[in-house]
Parts: structure tokens; sequence; C-alpha cells
């Protein structure tokens, strides 16, 4: 083999996190029961609202514009085809980014094409092929679920106290929309731009339990649908709104305590488990720089190279099972 163990070692491990980032990100959005029960009862809110699950609500929604997936209509037509497309095109509008799903499937096919060129130009084993085509589309996850995960905290940490504007605002004598623009006006973004395209929405005729799902589901954070649960509970059963808004803007403030502090006393745990995934590799990239005949068996000799298999799905599995224990929700 003439790629060296190390660089071999570097593309897998940064693989192995990777996808162990992207199928956390996932299974959290898909398949988390607090999610899916937070989503069923702000579907059963709003299908039970004032206007009821009545056909009069339809012509409404044609109001939205429709987000493209591609800008020509032949890909349009083939990726509407394509199984997952609607769940991978609203991942992409949670992180903001002004990406379409035309262009990230198409940036992920360049590199892994790239890659395969490039491995039999210069005749790379087929395994470090494979991983070098598979760390583009990995990285790309990646790098969507961290600014996904970043967007979302930020919107979170300025939710409290845009809530506590749009209750003094109501009590000032604004009605619920007007409240809206004012704390779309003086909250920072992106929190800014998803509150005033509520408010744009609503004066534009959409009704406002609708606008407020279609709030939820741009941005994928719990804070924002206890906000919006709240609201649509409120419009079914009355009562002061403003008083509602105070106590959901305290009740997250006291969530966000909570979890401060829960990541600092698993901090320690957290910086374990990104030791305990790094060591194998940083100790094989020095034996190799060290003494490459020792450990050079194990890509050379076909038993060396099922110990290398082995070992990395047993690592994969144990970098899940760290990072499962690792994520405490509040």
């Amino acid at each position: 083999m003439n790629t060296p163990f190390w660089t071999l070692g570097l593309l897998t491990a940064l693989s192995i996190g990777a996808l162990v980032w992207g199928l956390y990100g996932l299974w959290r959005q898909n398949l988390d029961p607090r999610q899916k029960a937070l989503t069923q009862r702000l579907q059963a809110a709003t299908a039970s609202g004032p206007s009821g699950p009545s056909h009069e609500a339809e012509p409404t929604l044609k109001l939205r514009p429709k987000r493209l997936l591609s800008q020509w209509a032949w890909a349009e037509r083939g990726l509407q085809t394509l199984p997952g497309v609607n769940a991978f095109d609203h991942f992409l509008l949670q992180t903001g980014l002004a990406l379409s799903l035309a262009q990230a499937l198409s940036g992920a096919a360049a590199w892994v094409l790239l890659a395969l060129a490039m491995g039999a130009s210069y005749q790379w084993p087929a395994l470090l092929s494979l991983v070098m085509a598979a760390l583009g589309p990995l990285v790309l996850v990646t790098f969507l679920q961290h600014r996904r995960t970043q967007r979302m905290g930020l919107i979170s940490q300025a939710l409290p106290d845009a809530l506590d504007l749009m209750a003094r605002s109501m009590q000032a004598g604004h009605a619920f929309a007007s409240a809206l623009h004012v704390a779309a006006k003086d909250c920072p973004p992106p929190l800014s731009h998803e509150l005033r395209a509520v408010f744009e929405e609503i004066n534009f005729g959409i009704s406002t339990a609708q606008a407020l799902q279609a709030l939820a589901k741009r941005v994928a954070s719990d804070d924002v649908r206890y906000f919006v649960v709240a609201v649509v509970i409120q419009s079914e059963t009355g009562g002061n709104l403003a008083e509602i808004l105070k106590n959901t803007a305290h009740l997250i403030r006291e969530r966000q305590k909570i979890a401060g502090i829960v990541r600092v006393l698993s901090a320690e745990g957290r910086i374990s488990a990104i030791i305990l995934a790094l060591l194998p590799f940083a100790l094989a990239a020095g034996m190799s720089l060290l003494n490459p005949g020792f450990i050079s068996r194990l890509w050379t000799d076909p038993m060396g190279l099922q110990m290398v298999y082995i070992s990395l799905t047993l690592m994969a599995i144990g970098i899940l099972w760290m990072w499962r224990l690792i994520q405490i929700r509040v």
C-alpha cells in the first residue's frame, strides 16, 4: 500500500465522526419521541382551531410561495420522484442557507465523482477511494447539521426577550400581529427574519394558526414549538395572551438555565468521549511514523485488514453510544 496508514486513519476518523453526527441529527429530527409528541400536539391544535378542519382553510395555503428544489424545470420534476427529497429539503430550509436541494446534491455528486476519478488515476486502494468518495457528502451533512444547530441556538436565546417584548406591546394595546412586527424590529437575526415572515404571512391573508405552524416547521426548536402551541391553544380557549407569553418566556429561560447547568456538569464526559474516539487514530498515526514496519501488518496482512474493519465498526458503535450517553435532554 503506497498511501501511509495515518492518512487512511485520518480520513476514516473524519468519516466516522461526520456519520455519527449526521445520524444523530436525522434521529433527533425524525425519530425523537419528544419531537414527535410535540409535533402531533401542534398539528392537533391547529386542525381543531376556530376554523376547524374545513376546506375553507385550504386556499390560504396557496398564498405561501412554493419552495423550488431546482431552478430548472426538468430537474425539479426529476427530484420530486426521489424518496425522502421533501425531508432533506426541509432540513436545508432549517439551516437558513440560500442553498437549493439541486445545488447540495450536485456538489455532493461532483465530490464523489472527483474522488473516484482520482482514485482510479493514482491507483488508490478500493477502501481509500470509497472513504474519500463518502467523505464529501458526510462533511456536507455535518456542516449543514452544525449550521442548523447553531441557527436554532441563536433563535432560542433571543426568543424569551422577544416574547417579553410582545407581551408588553400587547399590554400597551397592540394586537398580536402588531406585537409580532414590533418584536421583529427589535430582535436580532435570525429570529427577527422568522417573526417578520410570520407577520407578513398574516398580513397577506394566511391565518395566524397556519403562519405559526409554518414557523414551527421552519425552526426546529422546542422553545419555538412551545410558543406556537401556547398561542394556538389560547386562540381556542381564550385567556390573557400577554400573560401566557410572559409565562412561556419564563419557562424557556428556566429550561435554558437548566440546560446550561447540565452542559457544564457533562463537560467531563464529552471531553472523555472525544479523547477515547481520537486516541486509537492518533496512536496508529504515531506508530506509523515511528515504526512503519510494525504497524504495516494491519493493512498488508488479510487478518490485519479484518481486524481493522472490525475495530472501526466497534468504534463507530462505541462513539454513537457515548454520544447518546452525554446528550441529556432538558
